[in-house]
């Protein structure tokens, strides 16, 4: 059954399962059940994208997601992976986000027996003196057999046993080598040498051997055997030892002389692999450093020494070599998980990434400490063992950073110590916090009346510090009334662009300015907006001519201004009243005659339409004139109207009479002259009939009004008409306290009809084509009498 055990740190969950599978599975074996094992289910290792993470570079074990199984992903050597090293275990983490999850998985490899025990060499060769007293001891090579625990190497046999015995013996780690024990005195005589076969056997099922053929030479006399100063020498040694640099030299003595006496040192081959990494000099005994030594690979050495003198005496001894560490080795930082972008919202304690920094020296040289940019909003926690995660700290803003490199710093505590950087690049994504802002706090715009619809009138612009669809900006009218006419009518806006247009064109005369409110509203979720306000004023144009509301043009009727023979100069006829609807500069207006019948008698005011005299009028003055007068206005191009201004010249009112009928017939006012006259022929044989008639009763009424006519013999300036709204304000002071009259009178009678109608401030002489005469008369208060009189 798998162990499992759940660890929570942090905000990582953790959990440890551990499995056992023997080696040189095929691939594709299943290795464990993660789904069962660790309660998770097939979903949750898809949503968290598992992965597997190794702190080695190779991948022996596969995860099939689909299933939730470990499979074996490559041929597994357990020899090859763990050497000797018992238990051996695959160590490496199952690794899910969303949220982040670590899962140790523990996959320990079962020794098999699929290696026999093998001899470094296929034969042995001793020379061994006649005199070797029994209990002398020769040393064997060891076979090695690579398995472990009852797979590997467990007993050796030595055969024929006639002379020799085997004795094994132990090494501190464990592992055993054997000796060849003489048993009884040799005899070169009766065999000069001997055949041995020296066999190893495993304790594997089956049982693997090997076997090593060993020849000995019997030699003659040399009685004494080396002997070692030592029997076990002990030395430290730094890991970072140069090749060549002496590790210590041993001594063998032996007691015989001359060539007998002369001792050789060597390395015996039960010493392994560990020969390669040392030499010894053979005549000295010095040891030296022959290869490159780690700490991390192998922390002590054991050698195996052999002395033998010329006689084939031999002694044996060992060295044991202590290395010490050295910071030699820098730590290693590795991604687990990165996560980028992340929101700027994000909370203080989110997890950006997810580290293992280890450090292969051992003690204080594997010790480490983790930093990150100190003017950075992060900070880096320990979650576990060798494992680090990289946190915000303050809050993030887009706006102020977009972007950042996150440098992730380890040091060793050794002297000196080493260090290695990481940097992350993190970018930071944004988040609908900011509403638009306009350029402005509000805008004006002037547009043209008479405009083209769809004529530009102003673009409004607000911009958003985001990026992406939060920074689109969309432009809206809102929708509201100005004097119950809908805004839309008037204007519209590019959504895009902020372009605001015309859809009407506007008279200044009858909308002059107006206020709309723009929202910018950006495609943020939600959606921030702002407004702004924009006030649109019609600029007038000069598209209006003056109009002429006195003296009032009609057809149907003359109306003519009477001046006395004896007015004075400057004397007041009449003011040709205009106005302009325009505005500004475009409602100036100028008076200008443009055409008279006497044009040294009358001038008109220029800014005022005053028609005055300019010099004394006399009798050599013609009763009827005609005065045409320009009102002009002041715009660009200007535009004008024509008015024309008659005027009787007379002091008596038979001497006006006597002229108006002429006014009828003059072809600028009547084209149709035989019309009017047959018309006029009819209405007088209508009113000559009637008048038969009535005369008989009313002539003496008509004589006696007649006569008050002829007495009062005063003169009939005229007085001019002003439409109602309309009054005189020059103030001259001619044109007050003025009665009007009616006076009736016949074609063929001298005699009048005067009727009293209502005080007035003007008199008109009115001639009416109907066929009535009215004749307003002047009270004893006024100066000046109008005559309406009708042909």
């Amino acid at each position: 059954m798998p162990l499992v055990l759940c660890v929570f740190v942090m905000t990582v969950a953790r959990g440890q399962v551990r499995y056992s599978i023997p080696e040189e599975m095929t691939k594709g074996s299943l290795v464990g059940n993660i789904v069962q094992d660790l309660g998770l289910d097939v979903k949750r290792l898809k949503s968290g994208r598992a992965r597997i993470f190794t702190e080695d570079s190779r991948d022996y074990i596969g995860l099939n997601v689909d299933k939730g199984t470990l499979l074996v992903k490559e041929r597994i050597d357990r020899e090859e992976l763990c050497a000797q090293v018992s238990p051996c275990s695959l160590h490496f983490q199952i690794i899910l986000e969303n949220p982040m999850e670590l899962h140790r998985i523990d996959v320990e490899i079962l020794d098999i027996n699929d290696h026999a025990p093998v001899f470094n060499r296929k034969e042995i060769n001793f020379q061994i003196s006649e005199f070797a007293v029994p209990g002398a001891r020769f040393s064997l090579d060891s076979a090695h057999d690579p398995d472990v625990g009852l797979n590997t190497l467990q007993r050796y046999t030595l055969m024929p046993t006639d002379y020799f015995s085997l004795k094994e013996q132990s090494r501190n780690d464990g592992t055993k080598y054997v000796e060849m024990v003489l048993q009884s005195p040799l005899d070169r005589e009766r065999e000069e040498e001997l055949k041995l076969t020296l066999t190893a056997f495993d304790g594997g099922s089956p049982q693997k051997s090997g076997t090593i053929k060993i020849d000995v030479t019997v030699i003659d006399v040399n009685d004494n055997t080396p002997v070692f100063s030592q029997s076990v020498y002990r030395v430290s040694l730094a890991e970072n030892a140069a090749i060549g640099k002496g590790v210590l030299t041993v001594r063998a003595t032996d007691k015989d002389k001359g060539a007998n006496g002369e001792v050789t040192y060597s390395f015996s081959q039960s010493s392994g692999k560990d020969l390669d990494l040392f030499r010894i000099d053979q005549n000295t005994g010095e040891i030296c450093v022959n290869g490159l030594l780690d700490y991390e690979r192998s922390k002590q050495y054991e050698l195996n020494l052999e002395a033998i003198d010329k006689g084939g005496l031999t002694d044996n001894s060992k060295v044991l070599i202590e290395l010490t560490d050295v910071n030699d080795n820098a730590p290693v930082i590795s991604i687990i998980s990165f996560s980028s972008p992340i929101p700027e919202d994000s909370t203080p304690g989110t997890v950006i990434a997810m580290l293992n920094i280890k450090d292969i020296d051992s003690g204080k040289n594997g010790q480490f400490k983790c930093l990150v940019n100190s003017d950075l909003p992060f900070g880096i926690k320990s979650s576990s063992s060798n494992f680090y995660t990289l946190v915000t700290d303050q809050i993030l803003d887009r706006e102020k950073m977009s972007e950042y490199n996150i440098t992730i710093t380890a040091i060793d505590e050794g002297s000196p110590s080493f260090s290695i950087n990481k940097t992350l690049t993190l970018k930071i994504s944004d988040v609908n916090d900011n509403a638009p802002v306009f350029q402005r706090q509000s805008y004006t715009a002037y547009v043209m009346e008479n405009n083209s619809p769809g004529v530009s009138v102003l673009s409004v612009k607000a911009h958003d510090m985001y990026l992406g669809a939060n920074a689109r900006v969309s432009y809206f009218i809102s929708d509201n009334d100005l004097n119950g006419t809908p805004i839309s009518s008037l204007v519209s806006i590019n959504s895009e662009s902020g372009t605001v247009y015309a859809t009407k064109s506007f008279d200044y005369e009858q909308l002059k300015s107006f206020t709309i409110t723009v929202k910018a509203q950006d495609a943020g979720s939600p959606p921030l907006s702002s407004n702004v306000s924009v006030k649109i004023t019609i600029q007038d144009q000069n598209d209006n001519a003056p109009q002429v509301l006195y003296p009032v043009q009609s057809g149907a009727s003359v109306v003519a201004e009477i001046v006395p023979r004896s007015a004075d100069v400057g004397y007041l006829v009449t003011k040709v009243v205009a106005v302009d609807v325009d505005s500004g500069q475009n409602a100036w207006l100028s008076y200008k005659l443009q055409k008279a019948t006497d044009r040294a008698l009358f001038e008109v005011g220029l800014q005022n339409g005053e028609i005055r005299t300019v010099r004394q009028v006399t009798d050599k003055d013609a009763v009827k004139q005609r005065l045409t007068v320009v009102v002009e206005d002041n715009g660009q191009p200007s535009r004008s109207a024509t008015v024309n201004v008659n005027v009787a010249v007379a002091d008596s009112f038979p001497e006006v009479l006597s002229e108006f009928t002429d006014f009828t017939h003059d072809k600028d006012y009547n084209d149709n002259l035989t019309f009017y006259l047959v018309l006029a022929l009819a209405v007088v044989s209508f009113l000559f009939i009637v008048s038969i008639i009535a005369i008989l009763s009313v002539k003496c009424y008509r004589w006696r009004r007649e006569r008050m006519f002829y007495k009062s013999g005063a003169n009939l300036p005229v007085i001019p008409y002003y439409p109602p709204l309309y009054a005189d304000v020059g103030g001259t002071g001619t044109l007050q306290h003025v009665y009007n009259y009616e006076v009736c009178r016949t074609t063929d009678s001298r005699k009048s009809d005067l009727k009293f109608l209502q005080p007035s401030s003007q008199s008109v002489l009115n001639f009416d084509l109907s066929g009535t005469r009215t004749v307003p008369k002047q009270n004893r208060n006024t100066e000046d009498v109008t005559l309406c009189i009708s042909i």
